[in-house]
């Protein structure tokens, strides 16, 4: 089983035809990453990433029932969103 993530922009793999409406072929595509990558860049425990999709704190895709990916971007904003913490400008 596959899982897929279609933007609205996209087109299948098959096609010779640009991805995008610009023309130019290429797409912003999510930055989609396993656990342990995950876990990396927010440098915290695999446990802790189990824990929190636990609690539903952050978002995931199932591709399979022992296999999650992640969109870095949106796993981000959750946990900013959770935990309160806000960008401040540099002075």
């Amino acid at each position: 089983m596959k899982a897929t993530l279609l933007t609205p922009n996209t087109l299948t793999m098959n096609s010779s035809e640009p991805l995008n409406a610009s023309g130019s072929g290429e797409t912003s595509q999510p930055n989609i990453v396993r656990r342990q990558e995950l876990a990396k860049r927010l440098a915290v425990s695999t446990r802790t990433i189990d824990n929190w999709m636990a609690k539903r704190l952050i978002p995931y895709i199932q591709v399979s029932p022992r296999f999650y990916l992640y969109e870095f971007d949106a796993v981000l904003a959750a946990l900013k969103k959770h935990y309160g913490i806000e960008t401040a400008p540099r002075r």
